[in-house]
């Protein structure tokens, strides 16, 4: 098996185990036969397989080139949108917020993200990022940054973040709730089995994936396989190593 084989063999097949292929999602782009959608997970909701990330959409210097790239990215048939409360203090948020006016808001399938563990910041964080996205709710709501041992326990303790989070979600603020993480794999399970212990079984777990995650602590293969058992969304991200693995040259963005 050849370079280019092994990468095709690795890659391919948990992104299609963990999310079977769909046609199109409603509401979004239906000029666009060159996205492909997913379901994800057991929502029944369809998503582009790329989605447009939030943290650099704060960063250009001309907020109406960030409108642009969303639109762009909208008008193209991406209708996954990423976002989280403390991206660019706030601004990724405000500019996203602008480019869904005028109809936009109702193309896509949008995601922010939380990292308040008390009840009283989460409360706080959600409806902020209500007011900036200008909506009335998310279609996805995610715990962030659960990256450290005891975070799973904070979140889920009396008082804590979950629980303002329901209150919201039984308020109509927003439609799925999940969770997301940068570092380790023992993390995420250890999260996953926080709530199930909980009763709760999140719609939606986002972790780095990528040609290199087999060979050191693997979401893979910690996570990946519960999340495919009781039908949870995948959200894959650090595709391309936050482009260490392109500056490598050992892979093509393709492959």
């Amino acid at each position: 098996m050849d370079r280019r084989d092994f990468i095709k063999a690795t890659t391919g097949v948990a992104a299609a185990a963990a999310i079977p292929a769909s046609a199109g999602p409603a509401g979004a782009a239906t000029d666009a036969p060159q996205m492909q959608y997913r379901t994800l997970g057991r929502s029944g909701e369809k998503v582009s397989i790329v989605g447009l990330g939030g943290f650099h959409i704060g960063m250009q210097k001309d907020e109406n080139e960030s409108i642009r790239i969303i639109r762009s990215a909208i008008d193209g048939g991406i209708n996954f949108l990423d976002n989280c409360w403390d991206y660019n203090g706030g601004e990724s948020e405000v500019r996203m917020g602008k480019a869904l006016r005028d109809g936009y808001r109702d193309k896509v399938f949008l995601m922010t993200k939380i990292d308040g563990h008390t009840a009283a910041a989460a409360t706080k964080q959600i409806d902020e990022s209500l007011r900036r996205l200008q909506t009335d709710h998310l279609d996805l709501l995610q715990f962030h940054e659960v990256i450290r041992d005891d975070d799973p326990d904070k979140i889920f303790a009396p008082g804590g973040s979950f629980e303002a989070a329901m209150k919201a979600k039984q308020a109509g603020k927003f439609r799925y709730i999940g969770f997301t993480g940068h570092k380790n794999p023992l993390i995420h399970k250890k999260m996953l089995e926080t709530a199930f212990r909980h009763g709760v079984t999140f719609d939606t777990v986002q972790m780095p994936l990528n040609v290199m995650d087999a060979h050191f602590e693997s979401f893979e293969k910690i996570v990946l396989p519960i999340l495919v058992e009781h039908g949870i969304g995948v959200l894959g991200m650090k595709s391309m190593g936050d482009k260490i693995i392109l500056q490598s040259k050992v892979v093509t963005p393709v492959e």
